[in-house]
């Protein structure tokens, strides 16, 4: 089994938080809309509520994702690996890694690691490109280098998956 040398810190790109201001921005107009409607004595359709309670939900779980994403620290050392996200915390020993999955998606792969006892999933850099223009970026810049050394290190084999994507396992 190969160890990996030396301690080593990866964080994932950090997306940007346009996304979020403006679904959080939707959500307080719509808001006011509302209650200006209510104030002036109009019909309020159950529409304009059902749209808020959307946006509400849309800035709450982008502003979720994103405070995760800054959260979030992948470490490989010789002994393991660990991964935090600021909701979950997962540490494993190389020898209890018992799979990786990698699944191709339009930016980048996800990629899990799956253990005795635990689980944590990651991307690979992807990139978000209109027009050819790049947007965007997503995942870790080195998800790539970091797949190859988990695999590495716990000493897995590529095995051939019938569905999409592949997976690493003990033999």
């Amino acid at each position: 089994m190969v160890f990996v040398s030396d301690v080593r810190e990866f964080k994932p790109e950090q997306v940007s938080r346009r996304g979020e201001f403006i679904a959080w921005g939707c959500a307080v107009l719509v808001g006011v809309l509302w209650l200006v409607l209510i104030w002036q004595g109009q019909a309020v359709t159950w529409a304009i509520l059902l749209l808020e309670i959307f946006l509400l939900f849309a800035g709450t779980s982008i502003s979720l994702g994103n405070w995760m994403d800054r959260k979030t620290l992948l470490r490989l050392d010789q002994k393991g690996i660990s991964y935090k996200n600021g909701l979950r915390k997962v540490q494993m020993n190389w020898q209890d890694i018992r799979q990786v999955r990698v699944l191709p998606t339009r930016w980048g792969s996800k990629v899990q690691v799956i253990g005795e006892d635990a689980y944590f999933e990651f991307r690979t850099l992807g990139e978000v490109k209109i027009g050819g223009e790049l947007k965007g970026r997503m995942g870790f810049e080195k998800g790539d280098e970091i797949l190859h050394a988990i695999v590495i290190a716990s000493d897995l084999q590529k095995t051939d998956d019938p569905g999409d994507g592949y997976y690493y396992a003990r033999e």
